[in-house]
Parts: structure tokens; sequence; C-alpha cells
């Protein structure tokens, strides 16, 4: 393999002049592009000099749409058109980073799921891998349940995992599927935990709760959080998450443009945080003295609710030979970064 050069990222040359050469000057299909994460690596992207993306999103009536302001790419379609578009630009798709799926952990239409996040993402992988595209798709850290296996993404361990909801259960699904097809290697997969920051906007009750105690800070000075539903293990708001700055997920993901790595993978920061040292982060970056309440949980959130995750990131480190910090922010410096550059100043980015 030789390294080549696309604006300013290096690609891995294939030796084999039939698949196809991320390096050339071709396409890159985003799924999801005006969504959270989407709409982020498509600023990483356009920053990076990079603009024929092709978006695929189903805006609707949402204000989904404002998260691509002032962004650069060829063309925005619906996910229901993709397939016809696609037809007769076989040579022009250099990659796909499909992240459409519907992230809500609440939603009980299990057909639903299963077709929105399953089988679209098994039509879209066969897609790639007939035609030789590089395919890099979202998982969740939801696939690991409640976490006694562990958040390791070894492969090995694939089958173990118990997710907690329907939503942890469709992107588990297509994980298996991947793994018993035998294209762990074709492919690469990314276990996504807990990212916050700008352009979340429009999801609702599964914005970060960055995005839904801001509010309450700037306007009553106070938030609630959840009482702890193991208070043996977890004092109240001492549940520990592994938070991750959108902006620094969204580099990790498109470093995978930049190699031919394949296999699943988590993404995260490999640290924990607990809510009431990231509410205090909040608090500081309003410059208002932390108050916080605690408030019990409801009844149908206790059975599916993970009171600890903390990405295991050797794996990922060992693939993209990483030896020094992972993240570019620290949860103080990426909370501070989120509210005084977007949510106070009503930015995307």
């Amino acid at each position: 393999m030789n390294l080549c050069r696309f604006d300013n990222l290096y690609f891995l040359q294939r030796d084999d002049d039939m698949k196809k050469k991320i390096c050339e000057d071709g396409l890159i299909i985003i799924t999801g592009a005006a969504g959270f994460i989407g709409s982020c690596v498509v600023r990483y992207l356009n920053d990076q000099g990079l603009h024929r993306l092709l978006l695929v999103d189903d805006i609707k009536r949402t204000e989904k749409w404002k998260n691509l302001l002032q962004k650069r790419c060829v063309d925005c379609i619906s996910r229901h058109e993709l397939f016809s578009w696609l037809e007769g630009r076989e040579q022009e798709v250099r990659a796909f980073i499909h992240l459409g799926a519907c992230s809500d952990t609440l939603e009980m239409d299990g057909s639903y799921l299963m077709e929105n996040n399953y089988r679209y993402s098994v039509r879209l992988a066969e897609y790639a891998l007939k035609h030789g595209h590089r395919f890099i798709y979202a998982s969740s850290a939801a696939t690991y349940g409640d976490g006694k296996e562990g958040f390791h993404d070894a492969h090995a361990d694939l089958e173990k995992l118990k997710p907690l909801n329907l939503y942890g259960f469709s992107k588990h699904f297509f994980d298996l599927w991947v793994k018993q097809q035998g294209v762990l290697d074709r492919v690469v997969g990314l276990k996504y935990f807990n990212v916050y920051g700008p352009n979340e906007h429009h999801k609702g009750r599964m914005a970060s709760m960055v995005y839904k105690m801001f509010p309450l800070v700037r306007d009553q000075g106070k938030i609630s959080l959840f009482k702890s539903t193991e208070p043996e293990k977890f004092p109240d708001g001492g549940q520990c998450r592994d938070f991750i700055y959108v902006k620094d997920a969204v580099r990790m993901t498109c470093q995978f443009l930049e190699n031919e790595v394949g296999g699943i993978f988590n993404i995260g920061s490999g640290k924990t945080t607990t809510w009431n040292a990231l509410a205090a982060a909040l608090f500081r970056a309003l410059g208002v003295p932390v108050q916080i309440e605690y408030v019990d949980m409801p009844k149908e959130m206790v059975k599916q609710y993970q009171n600890y995750t903390c990405a295991d990131m050797q794996k990922y480190r060992d693939a993209l030979k990483i030896e020094g910090p992972l993240c570019g922010f620290s949860v103080e410096e990426g909370v501070r970064d989120y509210v005084q550059n977007y949510l106070v100043k009503e930015e995307r980015w």
C-alpha cells in the first residue's frame, strides 16, 4: 500500500486497482447529515477542504436544516431517494459515513426501529461492499446494556451483550449481521458513548443533559438530577458516564477515512465523569453558583438506565497507533466551549 494525499487528509492507497481509492476525488456520502453528529461531520470535512459530499437526511418539518447552514456539498436528498440517486454513479462514490438512524432509547415501535436502523443499514452496507466503497457506520454504547459484561469492543464478545432497550437491540443486531457476514475487516462500526455539543437543538428528549440543563441554569440558577437507583454504589448525582465532546467524536470518526482499518470500535474519552461534575462544569461556564436538587427517576427509565459507562479505548489506540491523549477537550473545556460559543450565542457549528 502507498500513502497518498487528498487535500489535508492522507489515505492508504490499495494495491488492488479493482478496489476504489478513497484518495481519489470522489463522493463521500453522509447519512443523517442534518442530524447532530452528522452535521458536525459535514463541518469537520468542510474545514479539511472536502466539499464533494452527498448529504442524506429526512428533514421534513423539523428545523434540522439549520444545522446545514454555511456548509458545502454537492446535493442534499432524502434517504428514500438515495439508491435511485446512486444508479450509474457507482464509480463516483468513495465512502459512506452512515449516521442516519432513530436514536430514541424510549422508542417502543420495534418494527420501525428494525426497518430504519437495521434493514436500511444492511442494504447500504451491501451496496458499499459490492462496489468496494469505504463503509463507516454508527453503532452505539447502548448495545452494552447494563455494562455487566464490560465496555470492551472485542469482536469475540459481541454475542454476550444484552441491550436494555429496542434502540440498543436494533444497533446490536446490525453489529451481529456484520460479524456473521464475515466483513468485520472491511467495514468500521463506531460505538458512540455520551456525545454532547452544538447542533443538537432538534433532538428533544434525546438531547444531551448539557443542552437540557443550560436554560435551567441560565434562567433559574438551579437544576434537578436523578436520585441514584443504586445508592450502595453511586450517590445521588454520582452516576458515571463517559462524556465526549462532539468535536472530538467527529474527528475520531473521520480518521477512519485516512486508513483501511476495519472492525467495531468504541468512540469515547476512556474516562468517567459524574452527573454532578458535568453539572458543575455547566454552572461554571455560566458563572453561576452550583445549585443541584435530586428527584426520583421515572419508573419507565429505571430498568434501562445505565448508572456507569466507560469506553475501553485500547483497541482504538492500537489500531490507529495513538499514544497520546485521545481527546482535545476535557469535559470542563468541552462544556465551556459548547455553552459560551454556541448555546449562549444561539449558534451552530
